[in-house]
């Protein structure tokens, strides 16, 4: 992953860029302390409490510091993506309207097998001969679909039937807005080497927008609450 200003580049040809952000650290404090009638204090004072919270669970403070980010990725990765339902809301492009992304699809780098003791796992597989094949036939599987796409369009069958044959790995886009506290419980599932690599690394990507945006919280949710194995 690149990081450029509001923009992390992921996999071959997506990306995860912030369109808006609402609070930081200090939203959460003033949200935890308007029960005693409290507001902000010194630093210090503020940052334990937000280290205080996350330790203990204290996490609806935290629902009010909100993202939306603009992002771009294969269907099968945004699949996995959406049945993070609770405090993500997202908007997908539709290929009903538009055939924009219709011929960009995901090439992956390196092929991986599957492992034999564990169904939800998989292995890089060194074999350069076998990655040639297999990224041979994925890549003619792409180019025959976008061709058989193109020749439907072509013949006036409309854009909503005629991406029936477009397969998982092309590229779609999305907005969503969410909170801090539904960010760590997707980071907690999703930056974890039991999820799928490539939603690995838009978790990843999200993870470094939250600790440039809220560095204590961040910090105090690795400490106390992150349940996964690769943000540490």
């Amino acid at each position: 992953m690149d990081i450029e200003s509001e923009f992390i580049k992921v996999l071959d040809k997506g990306f995860v860029s912030v369109v808006d952000i609402m609070g930081d650290d200090r939203s959460a404090v003033r949200a935890a302390r308007v029960s005693h009638g409290k507001d902000l204090s010194t630093e210090e004072k503020d940052r334990k409490l937000i280290n205080y919270l996350i330790e203990h669970g204290h996490l609806s403070p935290f629902e009010h510091i909100t993202f939306t980010f603009h992002v771009k990725a294969p269907i099968f990765v945004v699949r996995q993506w959406f049945r993070h339902r609770i405090g993500m809301s997202p908007n997908e492009i539709s290929r009903r309207y538009t055939s924009k992304n219709a011929n960009e699809f995901y090439i992956p780098d390196h092929i991986r097998v599957q492992d034999t003791n564990n169904k939800q796992s998989s292995n890089v597989y060194s074999d350069e001969q076998l990655k040639e094949e297999a990224l041979e036939v994925i890549e003619d599987v792409y180019k025959k679909s976008y061709e058989a796409y193109e020749k439907l369009i072509n013949m006036g069958v409309a854009r909503e039937m005629a991406r029936i044959i477009l397969p998982v790995g092309e590229y779609t886009e999305f907005y969503l807005t969410t909170n801090a506290r539904a960010l760590m419980h997707f980071l907690d599932l999703r930056a974890s080497s039991h999820a799928q690599w490539e939603i690995q690394q838009y978790a990843k990507a999200l993870a470094r927008f939250f600790q440039k945006t809220c560095p204590w919280s961040y910090e105090a949710y690795l400490k106390h609450q992150y349940k996964g194995d690769l943000l540490k």
